[in-house]
């Protein structure tokens, strides 16, 4: 017997072997209602006759469209035979033992059979028994008092659902803009009940049914701070299985991640993912901010791999093919670092540093190896901090000159740029600036000879020439650094904009040496310029502005260039193709494929080299033009392995400049009257103001979060439709 239970446990329980040995009579109702839900087994079938009918030998087999057909139809495997299913539950001595106990194996007259079957009584006496089920008996339904409860109660639930998806409404307006939802003191006599509080009224002061609803609700009133956060975690729980179901969908997956420290003082990292949803668009979703108690590579991968683990499900490890990061040492490391600990797991998660970084990387070694350009910028720094220190002073800087000074930052180069602009545009007006403050007698002598100290260096011919250099420089690094912040690049992309940015860094190099006489470094003097101090010699001027240009260039085209499954790009770079019709690239398709294995080499030779040989293909700018071009004209079955790789190069993520904006969120959302927030509570606000498009984008959104908060707990009011 014990051996006999072991077997039924093993088998699904709407099985005919498991009803057969653990009869239906014998379980338990929450047993019975399992087996009713998962319906009859369908299981293949091998059943094959055959049959020899006036000198003619016929085959015949079962088709599972019967199963189809006869929605009562069951089946065993193991005895390839057929069963119904209500007369298997309910089976009485009346019962034909041919669709209870043996099976029906005879396929010549199946057809009669089932005919036959259907019209016995006891058949139709066990079909009306699976369907009352679980239910009122059809007596209790058909009472007028039952009839007349059940109506009342849905329209409670109406009303009590109307209600409760306006207060949704409220939470999802604050998250959305990022508002602090409690207030001091939440009672209705406070003159500070918070902003959803006063939303909350707001909204009853024009509807009458919430205003009755707020006045008169002894049971649920909706507002209390425990149904505020059960809201919220719904909201946050429907919009990660949004995520989770769009990315079930995608074909491949990338990750970008970054920790900082919020105003708590404690360590946050931020988890976004990236893939192709099902309209073909790039996504790149905010999931989490995860809590760790450290910095530290095993904490940050632990964390990691805890949550892809939840996101993809066992045997889809190949799926993740990126991972991206900023670069620091604890997440780059190649032997103990997170991006190896991840990939350990993860084969595929090739790692990515971050572009945008990179680029500010470039620039800080162009900048810090140099001591007089290192200088330039630390004086350039000066002239905000000059100002910022007195109102004094900025009133006299907004008299003369209307403009103020932007702070310089060794990481930002955009910052850098707006200063070295609004010096270079405003010098001669920063000039009499300084100068009315070093003769006004209104102002402090150490005051003074700062202001002397900064018209001396307005007059400086090396500091002159050296913002004249990075007025030139830093347009083109703004432009490039803007455009490594978009969503929808990819390496294809990234390959055309830094080959852009290296001409242009090169043709300012060969114009250094008109610098000096060009009109628009001399700007428009109104007097007789003073006499220039000459610190530097103009060979050494211009030789250190070939330096810098030369560092740029070279430093660029090093971090800029593709390696390793990088290399993949090249084989969609629209302006190769040509290149490549002559001689194919079997380098970068052999070093593409050992990256991603899943690829067929020899049929992604063929497509690509169909590709290159077509002239319209030529004028590809971007992976994501080739692979929208491609699914537009339904190409994408006759191009499977170039549609594969385009969607593994455009999923695989170039920046983290979104896991960038998430700590913006988490600064604005987790605010110092707000550093004792919970995790969860942070991370719904979160994930409402991050994803706002994607909560206004789910048709029953509201509907959703409803039913998960009805399921939560027993509640006192009435959400669940009878």
């Amino acid at each position: 017997m014990m051996a006999m239970t072991s077997v039924h446990e093993q088998l699904p329980p709407n099985s005919v072997k498991s009803i057969l040995m653990y009869p239906f009579a014998r379980r338990t109702t929450e047993e019975k209602l399992l087996v009713k839900e998962l319906g009859p087994d369908k299981p293949e079938i091998n059943i094959s006759q055959q049959t020899k009918e006036k000198d003619k030998l016929y085959k015949r087999s079962f088709c599972r469209s019967w199963f189809n057909r006869k929605t009562w139809l069951t089946g065993c495997g193991e005895a390839n035979a057929l069963f119904c299913f209500p007369c298997i539950l309910f089976k009485s001595d009346k019962c034909d033992s041919t669709w209870t106990k043996t099976g029906l194996t005879d396929l010549k007259h199946l057809s009669e059979r089932i005919k036959k079957h259907e019209r016995s009584k006891v058949h139709m006496e066990n079909c009306v028994k699976l369907a009352v089920l679980g239910k009122i008996s059809i007596a209790t339904q058909l009472d007028d008092g039952h009839r007349i409860a059940v109506r009342r109660h849905n329209e409670e639930v109406d009303k009590n659902r109307n209600i409760l998806s306006k207060i949704i409404n409220c939470v999802k307006f604050c998250g959305a803009f990022e508002l602090a939802m409690r207030g001091h003191d939440e009672t209705d006599s406070s003159d500070n009940a918070g902003i959803f509080r006063g939303l909350v009224d707001l909204m009853a002061s024009i509807d009458w049914d919430l205003r009755e609803h707020l006045e008169n609700a002894t049971v649920f009133k909706g507002t209390s701070k425990t149904v505020q956060n059960e809201l919220l975690d719904c909201m946050l729980a429907v919009l990660r299985e949004q995520i989770v179901d769009e990315v079930k969908t995608a074909k491949f997956l990338a990750i970008q991640a970054d920790e900082t420290t919020d105003i708590s003082t404690h360590c946050q990292l931020v988890l976004v993912l990236r893939y192709i949803d099902g309209r073909n668009n790039i996504q790149e979703r905010f999931y989490e901010f995860i809590k760790l108690p450290n910095s530290c590579a095993d904490s940050i991968a632990g964390a990691l791999l805890e949550r892809l683990h939840s996101i993809l499900p066992e045997g889809q490890e190949k799926k993740l093919i990126a991972q991206a990061y900023d670069g620091a040492a604890v997440m780059r490391g190649a032997t103990g670092g997170v991006q190896r600990k991840v990939q350990d797991i993860y084969a595929n998660a090739h790692y990515i540093h971050c572009y945008a970084h990179q680029l500010n990387l470039v620039m800080q070694q162009a900048t810090s190896h140099i001591p007089q350009i290192s200088h330039f910028f630390t004086d350039m720094g000066g002239f905000a901090s000059f100002f910022s220190k007195s109102s004094k002073r900025t009133a006299v800087l907004d008299e003369m000159v209307a403009h103020r000074l932007p702070s310089a930052s060794s990481t930002r180069w955009n910052f850098n740029s707006r200063a070295v602009n609004t010096v270079y545009e405003h010098k001669n007006d920063l000039v009499k600036c300084f100068q009315t403050i070093r003769n006004s007698e209104a102002f402090d002598g150490p005051t003074k000879r700062e202001a002397g100290g900064y018209v001396r260096m307005l007059e400086d011919e090396a500091f002159c020439f050296f913002l004249a250099l990075f007025h030139k420089i830093m347009p083109q690094v703004d432009m490039l650094y803007n455009q490594l912040q978009k969503r929808n690049i990819d390496a294809v992309y990234i390959a055309g904009i830094t080959q852009t940015f290296m001409n242009r860094m090169q043709a300012i190099r060969e114009a250094v040496p008109n610098l000096a006489e060009d009109e628009e470094y001399r700007g428009p003097v109104q007097e007789p310029p003073a006499k220039k101090q000459r610190t530097l010699g103009e060979d050494t001027q211009h030789h250190l502005a070939l330096e810098v240009c030369d560092t740029i260039m070279s430093h660029a085209k090093e971090r800029f260039s593709f390696t390793k499954h990088l290399i993949s790009a090249t084989l969609l770079q629209g302006d190769l193709f040509q290149q490549h019709s002559r001689k194919f690239p079997d380098s970068a398709l052999e070093t593409t494929v050992e990256a991603y294995p899943s690829l067929d080499k020899a049929r992604l030779k063929t497509e690509l080299s169909l590709i290159y040989e077509n002239e319209e293909f030529r004028s590809c700018k971007g992976a994501l033009a080739l692979y929208q071009v491609l699914m537009e004209n339904n190409l994408g079955e006759t191009f499977t392995e170039t549609v594969s790789l385009l969607n593994i190069i455009i999923t695989t993520p170039m920046t983290t400049s979104e896991s960038e904006m998430c700590f913006s969120t988490l600064k604005r959302v987790k605010t110092f009257l707000r550093n004792t927030m919970s995790q969860d509570r942070l991370n719904a606000l979160a994930m409402l103001s991050v994803e706002t498009k994607m909560t206004k984008d789910i048709p029953d959104f509201n509907t959703r979060v409803i039913e998960k908060f009805a399921s939560q707990k027993e509640r006192r009011a009435k959400f669940l439709y009878k």
